[in-house]
This record gives structure tokens, C-alpha cells and sequence, in this order.
């Protein structure tokens, strides 16, 4: 088989962003801004705020390795700030910033917006998921052509991804967020929906969740 010539390798990956920009799939990336002392403090509890910045730093580059390429247009919501320069490649990542009295709030915005700008399929993910691929987003999406939810449980009681085809107000709200009860009110919320389920993976929160996984040793051998 003939090579592509470079300059139509450009115009090829040129017309893939742009199809991604106009995708009816959207995927929200919730990210909080990687500083000392303010990311994953459970986990620095254990082994200090400066190795819980350098992981939490090798998860955002994880994440955005695995969804750069989702077919998708690709929101980062900011906790804090906007940067403008960093890791996010503002020419693939559309910037934003999270607002809301609690978790529950500031993710119902993103979604309320992103279906007033006429987006029909929705997926939410955290910047923290080692376990996550490419795949299992693209993956999650197609199941939205025929279910109303997506959900990716954490075995933590938590979930790591949720997708939607039309707002539902009450996932958003009563929920003690960060707790094992999380998935199990969604579930009930999302009572009358059709479901699909994907694997139950491991989020990242505390040092029991990364000491036996060889990616994260070179951060706990100082330990």
C-alpha cells in the first residue's frame, strides 16, 4: 500500500477535528487544577503532597492520551481557573470553568449546557482513572444509540463515567458525593431508564488503590 503524502495526512487529521467539533457526541473531562497541597489529599495523607501532585499529574496525561482521540467534541472543566497553556491542546479541548455549590451542581451545569447546545449523547469523566481506555469511552457512547444512561461503576461505590441522552435533574441532586453511596442513589434515580453497565473499574483515592499497580511504584519506592 501507497503512503499518504504528508500534506494530506494534514488535511486528513484536519478533517477528523472538525468532525469531532461537529460530533452530536460530547465528553466532559472534570479536572481540578494540579497543585501542591489541593489534588488528591486523601492520597497525600499517606505519601505526601508532592508525590499526590506528580500522580495525579501522570493521571491527567493518562487521560489526556485516552480521550484525545474519542470521536467526540472534548470539554475540560476547570475546578479553579482556566489555564491556557498546559497539557490540554486548546485546539482539540474546548476550556471551561466548573461552577456550582457542590459537585452534583457544577456537573449538571456542564450538562444542561452541553444539551442546549445540541448535543444528544453526553459522557462525563473524571481526570483520575488509570483503568480507563479509549475504548471503553467509545464503547460507552455507542451504547447511548440504543440506552438512555451509561454508567461506569468504581469500586469504590462511586462511578467513573456517566452518559445520558436527555437530562435527568435528580442524579444531580442529594447525594453525599465521594461515598459508597453514590452509584446505588444514582441507580435508583435512573429507576425507570434503560441502563447499560460497563465494567466495575478502580478509581484512584487513597494508597490501597495504587500499591500493587507496577505504573505507580516509581512514586511510592521513596516511601
Amino acid at each position: 500500500m501507497s503512503s499518504i503524502p504528508q500534506n494530506d495526512k494534514k488535511k486528513e487529521q484536519m478533517v477528523v477535528d472538525r468532525d469531532d467539533k461537529d460530533s452530536k457526541n460530547l465528553l466532559l473531562i472534570f479536572t481540578r487544577n494540579p497543585e501542591l497541597g489541593k489534588c488528591k489529599t486523601r492520597l497525600a495523607a499517606t505519601i505526601g503532597n508532592q508525590k499526590a501532585l506528580d500522580i495525579y499529574n501522570f493521571l491527567l496525561q493518562h487521560t489526556v492520551v485516552v480521550t484525545k482521540d474519542v470521536k467526540a467534541a472534548k470539554q475540560v472543566w476547570y475546578s479553579e481557573e482556566i489555564w491556557e497553556k498546559d497539557i490540554w491542546d486548546a485546539g482539540i479541548f474546548t476550556k471551561k470553568l466548573q461552577q456550582g455549590a457542590d459537585l452534583g451542581a457544577r456537573m449538571a451545569l456542564a450538562f444542561q449546557e452541553g444539551f442546549a447546545n445540541g448535543f444528544e449523547r453526553i459522557i462525563i469523566i473524571g481526570s483520575d482513572m488509570h483503568d480507563l481506555t479509549t475504548t471503553d469511552i467509545d464503547q460507552a457512547f455507542k451504547a447511548l444509540s440504543t440506552e438512555d444512561t451509561v454508567i461506569g461503576p468504581a469500586q469504590d461505590g462511586g462511578y467513573y463515567l456517566l452518559g445520558m441522552t436527555t437530562f435527568t435533574k435528580g442524579v444531580f441532586q442529594e447525594k453525599a458525593w465521594g461515598t459508597d453511596t453514590v452509584l446505588k442513589d444514582t441507580l435508583t434515580d435512573l429507576h425507570d431508564k434503560k441502563i447499560h453497565l460497563l465494567e466495575t473499574r478502580n478509581d484512584i483515592d487513597l494508597y490501597e488503590d495504587i500499591k500493587d499497580i507496577k505504573a505507580f511504584q516509581p512514586y511510592l519506592d521513596m516511601i
